[in-house]
């Protein structure tokens, strides 16, 4: 087989993989979501492009609309980087299933680069670039100008899918490479807003009328990047994914925490134990648990020391309940899936699952308490409302995990715990819940607050919250009973998922 055809069937492979996927083949309404999902953000970014070309055609003192646009630039491709996590897989993720076929690992890796590089997730923004540049650049300078702005845009996209690779592989290596793209990003971000008078404007309305003149040397010098963007991951995940697949051992522990206080608690305390201990000895849980602490820091850090956010009610929203829900999201939501590495040792004692959930459910709980500590500074200063943080603290606990404690019944497949490059990295259905569970409460609050007034509405939020606390034990017996009459249907799925 030459390598043509060996490149075509390696990525019809991978488009099966994705569409055949078991909880989305034999669910219609996942299916649905999934097209929903794409085609309303694709209208809003229409309707974004229309609005923007129309409000900036005669709003900046004569200075055409696409020059007021692309002096943002940068701010559309940081946008773009911080949008990729969760949504793209590293190339080094993708090649796990080949490794014992003969086929070299430099020609999967060659692959999946060029599919990434060519991934229609480039092309997603145009949503917005088509619509803004039809209207600002095809009157006055025609369609051959238009078509290379839109070139631009797209290989400057490009290379910032092969960044974000880049440093995708670096943080799953290590949780500290999450400085780099910070580090960058936050350089960036503070040349463009400190000063009164955006120093990048002027580069950025440049480097774009170039592409869109047809001139040879900003596109030589985007493809050069992009080159050595390409090299650099190359390099970066063959010698990642050699070194993980080689299964390479750790240190052997020296010292064991053994958390003696817990014992008082019988089976419910030995549960309690394997959730500290998750977080603290595995791989990829305690990356996932950092992960969800750092940004927490980092959107508090962002809101306390500008005003970017004081006058977006809904941002202020938004970050308040990603700080109490972003931890448990992490792991709720892919629950018992950790665990089907060892289900089967769970499944032979009477009602250990209950007891497991009972114990999850009160870990989560405990874990917030550390939002409020992040948030405190942003409401001594009277950035972020107090009553916000009482009635999201309740709600959480009461109804977005319980709804999370649902995906126990459901979730089959098996997650690695310590394998961090080649790991697979949950489904599509738990993604698409995860997001719905996200927005309604933020929709529910938004409408409380309307309609009740500010302190009353986060007031409401509270009362149902303790509605669900208050009745734990009751909602958690019912996902256990539930479970138990699928246990046979999960626990194959779990076995054949667990080496998959």
């Amino acid at each position: 087989m030459n390598k043509y055809r060996l490149y075509r069937l390696i990525c019809k492979n991978a488009d099966l993989k994705d569409e055949r996927h078991p909880l989305i083949d034999k669910n219609r309404f996942m299916k649905f979501l999934m097209v929903f999902y794409w085609l309303y953000f694709a209208a809003i970014l229409l309707f974004m492009g229309v609005v923007m070309a129309i409000g900036m055609k005669n709003s900046y003192n004569g200075v055409a609309a696409f020059h007021v646009f692309d002096g943002g630039m940068l701010y559309l491709l940081i946008i773009d980087f911080w949008l990729r996590f969760g949504l793209q897989e590293t190339p080094a993720q993708r090649a796990q299933p080949y490794a014992l076929l003969p086929v070299r690992r430099s020609f999967l890796m060659h692959t999946y680069l060029i599919r990434s590089g060519l991934a229609w997730g480039n092309l997603y923004w145009w949503f917005l670039l088509v619509p803004f540049g039809l209207i600002t650049i095809t009157v006055p300078l025609g369609w051959v100008a238009f078509f290379g702005w839109l070139l631009g845009w797209w290989l400057l996209c490009i290379a910032n899918g092969f960044f974000y690779l880049f440093c995708r592989a670096l943080i799953l290596k290590h949780l500290a490479w999450t400085l780099l793209p910070a580090a960058i990003h936050g350089a960036l971000l503070a040349i463009m807003l400190v000063p009164d008078k955006n120093p990048l404007d002027m580069p950025s309305t440049l480097l774009m009328y170039s592409f869109l003149k047809w001139d040879f040397l900003p596109f030589l010098c985007v493809g050069i990047l992009i080159l050595l963007l390409y090299k650099a991951n190359f390099t970066l995940q063959m010698g990642m994914v050699h070194a993980e697949i080689g299964k390479k051992e750790d240190k052997e522990i020296k010292h064991a925490t053994q958390f003696n206080f817990l014992n008082r608690y019988g089976k419910l305390g030995e549960y309690l134990k394997l959730e500290v201990k998750q977080r603290m000895r595995n791989k990829t849980v305690k990356m996932s648990f950092y992960v969800g602490i750092g940004f927490m820091v980092m959107f508090s850090v962002i809101m306390y020391f500008t005003d970017i956010y004081d006058n977006l009610d809904f941002m202020r929203s938004f970050i308040c309940l990603y700080n109490y829900i972003v931890l448990g999201m992490m792991t709720l939501i892919t629950i018992m899936c950790y665990e089907g590495n060892y289900i089967d040792g769970l499944m032979s004692r009477r009602e250990s699952i209950l007891q497991l959930l009972t114990a999850k459910y009160y870990f989560n709980v405990l874990l917030l308490f550390i939002p409020p500590i992040i948030l405190l500074p942003l409401m001594i200063i009277g950035k972020m409302s107090v009553w916000m943080n009482v009635g999201y603290f309740f709600f959480t606990a009461g109804v977005i995990y319980p709804a999370f404690f649902q995906m126990a019944v459901y979730n089959n497949n098996t997650l690695p715990m310590n394998t961090k490059i080649t790991s697979k990295q949950g489904n599509t259905t738990q993604q698409i819940f995860s997001t719905v569970i996200f927005f309604l409460p933020l929709g529910l609050e938004r409408a409380a607050t309307a309609l009740l007034g500010e302190p009353w509405g986060y007031i409401l939020l509270a009362v149902l919250g303790l509605a669900g606390i208050a009745t734990h034990r009751l909602w958690l017996r019912n996902v256990y009973q539930r479970f138990m009459a699928r246990r046979y249907k999960n626990m194959e799925g779990f076995r054949a998922s667990r080496n998959s």
